[in-house]
């Protein structure tokens, strides 16, 4: 099961620099992850300040 971002997300980037498998990029308002490439490992929802990340 992929990880998502919600809209409480502050665009900070620190997601980002976790994921093993380059499956989050930056969108127009907040950061995305692209379900099909994450591997659910959940480094990025442990760096995520805001806790805007969750599994879907």
């Amino acid at each position: 099961m992929a990880y998502v971002i919600s809209d409480a997300c502050i665009s900070c980037g620190a997601c980002s620099d976790q994921c093993p498998v380059s499956a989050i990029s930056e969108g127009d308002t907040q950061y995305n992850i692209d379900a099909d490439t994450c591997i659910s490992c959940g480094a990025c929802a442990d760096e995520c300040p805001v806790s805007a990340i969750s599994e879907e």
